[in-house]
């Protein structure tokens, strides 16, 4: 008994040595994998189980397919009501390939969430505003891609039937996975005529002949056969209805915009997302997260609709070349000038028709899988031009994204061709790049990319509207007149409405009004000159000023009153937030 005594004894005192553990996480998510739907689904509603003093969590609408699209707010209700604060909006997975918005959404959430009370500028902010997230739009679309076999492109529309061959029939002849490996290939035939031959310094690729060589192959496209007995193969796959060329601001038909859809919101889940998005008026900021490309891409979606006013332009070109900092690599882009046009796009509905501002981030570099050393790399500098043709040119890393396949990622990403016996093609070869390949970072990258990326919206969510109230004078003029000086200030990048909202009168401006049970305002207008003591009094109604308060700046406002007692000043802002201030007049 001695003995054992003195061992409980030596353990309590080594445990008592040691540092305190950390207590596990509420929620223990980890980004060193991609979330399937029903663990996305899952993960919100643990997060929402763990804070439920600062989450929401709502279905704000079902898929084609009923699939719940599920939307969580972030608000610490104790600091004020989610509609009286500025707020950030962010969504993933608008297409069903690209899926890491999905898990940089979860990623965020479980970032403020796990930091709040802990991390002092996460409490702040948490405190001072409100944040919505969707992570995955098009749910349907992210189940099918993880669930079924696919090309890391395919699997990105709506589930919305489609008669791509107008044979009566819908998606009746896609691809298939013809060896069963989860994946969709490239099925190829040899051919001393074919228009391909073997890549000299990799046999497993595939590349063009060029005048007067020999061929070696033909390409016969992805895994699948001819399904409907027509003669033709994946002729009629997945009906193409794009999510992000389907929202009703500036949409346009098929003829114009591929992937529309027949009518604007035709997508039913889209539908009930706008509807909800827009009871959410202090939405001031937003980002949709896609892949690929590395981009922050802003608006407008194409040449025809103007650039923006120079004031939301500089607020733009701030927080991009910020944004370029925190993801290095990324590039701060304008979408119809340096990448393509686009109609019916959800960052231009959203900035048009709520006033905000918004970034489309391309998130995934093709470079982070070059396999080249620091002095194999281009020299920094080349053309924009160059730059961006680079991001959707095959041909420039698909020798460098096999090695990094052999060597990093030790052959998961490529599949070495094997033989297969086609019931119309006859002998032929499958194989290629994989589902989770080329779009997609291997595993061990996914957890930079999904913080760098969330820290860049984090960035934008503190430069949302902070305005201040105060009262700088109280001067009696004689008799019961009184001179009361007031200012409005923001120490942050965004203003309190954009510009481009004020320009079009898309909703009211902010108000400033003075009210007093014993008073009344005589003159009121912006205040020029203090020292002059110059203002541009309103005409009619002066107890109630409209206006807007620009980011890094301030306006002040002269009031006379008449009267005695209190009075009240109150700022309200749909996107700037409500204050109030009383003072006697004295």
């Amino acid at each position: 008994m001695k003995k054992l005594a003195g061992s409980v004894l030596l353990i309590m005192l080594l445990a008592s040595a040691l540092p305190a553990q950390k207590p596990e996480m509420a929620v223990p998510l980890r980004f060193d994998q991609y979330y399937t739907l029903d663990q996305v689904y899952e993960a919100l509603r643990a997060l929402n189980k763990a804070y439920p003093q600062l989450t929401t969590l709502e279905t704000v609408g079902k898929s084609e397919e009923g699939r719940p699209l599920m939307a969580m707010t972030v608000n610490n209700a104790k600091t004020g009501a989610a509609l009286d604060k500025p707020a950030l909006y962010v969504d993933g997975n608008m297409h069903g390939n690209e899926i890491q918005g999905g898990d940089i959404s979860l990623y965020l959430l479980d970032y403020l969430l796990g930091g709040y009370g802990k991390n002092p500028e996460i409490t702040a902010l948490v405190d001072r505003v409100c944040i919505y997230v969707v992570p995955v739009v098009n749910v349907d679309g992210r189940y099918h891609f993880l669930a079924d076999a696919n090309t890391s492109s395919s699997n990105r529309s709506l589930r919305i039937p489609v008669d791509d061959d107008r044979d009566g029939l819908f998606d009746e002849d896609g691809p298939d996975d013809l060896d069963g490996d989860g994946n969709i290939c490239m099925m190829r035939k040899k051919d001393p005529f074919g228009q391909y031959k073997a890549d000299p310094e990799d046999a497993r690729l595939m590349v063009r002949i060029k005048p007067g060589e020999k061929g070696e192959w033909t390409m016969l496209g992805d895994e699948g056969i001819d399904n409907d007995g027509d003669g033709q193969v994946n002729e009629d796959g997945e009906g193409y209805v794009d999510p992000n060329r389907n929202w009703g601001f500036d949409w346009a038909p098929s003829y114009v915009q591929g992937g529309s859809g027949e009518f604007p919101f035709s997508g039913v889940g889209l539908k009930a997302l706008a509807e909800w998005t827009m009871t959410k008026t202090n939405i001031v900021f937003a980002w949709s997260y896609h892949n690929n490309g590395g981009m922050l891409l802003r608006g407008p979606s194409r040449k025809g609709l103007g650039e923006y006013p120079q004031q939301d332009v500089a607020v733009y070109d701030y927080l991009g070349k910020q944004g370029e900092r925190i993801i290095p690599g990324y590039r701060y882009m304008i979408s119809w000038k340096d990448l393509y046009t686009t109609y019916g796009d959800s960052g231009e509905w959203i900035t048009q028709t709520m006033g905000a501002y918004f970034y489309c981030a391309e998130v995934f570099q093709g470079a982070s899988e070059a396999f080249k050393g620091v002095s194999e790399r281009n020299e920094p500098g080349s053309p924009r031009e160059e730059a961006v043709r680079d991001i959707f040119s095959e041909d420039v890393s698909e020798r460098d994204r096999i090695k990094f396949s052999d060597n990093v990622d030790q052959g998961e990403l490529y599949k070495p061709w094997k033989p297969f016996k086609h019931p119309e093609y006859g002998d032929i070869e499958i194989g290629g790049w994989v589902k989770m390949s080329s779009r997609l970072g291997a595993p061990f990258m996914i957890k930079d990319l999904v913080h760098r990326n969330a820290m860049a919206a984090l960035f934008t969510a503190k430069h949302l509207p902070e305005v201040s109230l105060e009262v700088l004078e109280v001067k009696p003029l004689g008799g019961d007149l009184y001179r009361v000086r007031t200012r409005l200030s923001n120490p942050k990048a965004i203003p309190s409405m954009s510009y481009l909202a004020q320009k079009v009168n898309l909703y009211p401006k902010d108000t400033l009004t003075v009210t007093g049970s014993s008073a009344k305002v005589v003159a009121g207008g912006p205040l020029l000159d203090p020292y002059r003591d110059q203002a541009a009094y309103k005409k009619d109604r002066p107890e109630i000023q409209f206006l807007a308060v620009p980011g890094f700046g301030k306006v002040e406002y002269q009031f006379l009153v008449e009267g005695k007692g209190e009075i009240t000043l109150r700022y309200t802002s749909r996107h700037g937030g409500k204050l109030a201030k009383t003072v006697k007049l004295e």
